[in-house]
């Protein structure tokens, strides 16, 4: 974590981990703060950049999302200009939710969540199809033993 990040600051992003809807002075009750420090303190982290706004975490399996795959990539192409055209190939690619570049056997690993395996051929045929690519294995979630977990502060 930043330096810049005291435990202060600490305990504000922890709080909001755990539920972003709080209100200023909930929060501020918290993590013993006056309203007007704990805004203050918002502030600093929002402008600091550590801080990037607020989502709502939904219940994937409610909205029938009921299929994770994690999709690993291998690929020849290492060129700024093909990174780039994959890049913008990925993110118009909405049931990706996660996309990381990674070490060892692979170059990238995606997390795709869509609601069942034929919907999931849908998005694998929109993926290859945009690019080159090598290879591409998807392993495919049995369970969800955790998910959306908060980051250690």
């Amino acid at each position: 974590m930043s330096k810049t990040a005291d435990q202060i600051d600490r305990s504000i992003l922890r709080a909001l981990q755990q539920d972003a809807s709080l209100s200023q002075r909930e929060l501020a009750d918290q993590v013993g703060l006056s309203q007007n420090a704990c805004w203050r303190r918002l502030k600093a982290l929002n402008d600091s950049g550590l801080l990037k706004g607020s989502t709502a975490r939904l219940d994937r399996k409610q909205l029938g999302l009921d299929l994770v795959v994690f999709v690993l990539l291998r690929t020849r192409h290492h060129s700024a200009d093909w990174l780039l055209k994959f890049r913008r190939h990925v993110l118009t690619i909405p049931e990706v939710v996660d996309f990381h570049r990674i070490g060892g056997d692979y170059d990238y690993q995606l997390k795709v969540v869509t609601e069942d395996m034929a919907s999931y051929d849908k998005v694998y045929q929109r993926l290859i199809s945009g690019v080159e690519l090598d290879s591409v294995t998807s392993y495919f979630a049995m369970e969800a033993i955790a998910e959306g977990r908060p980051l250690p502060l």
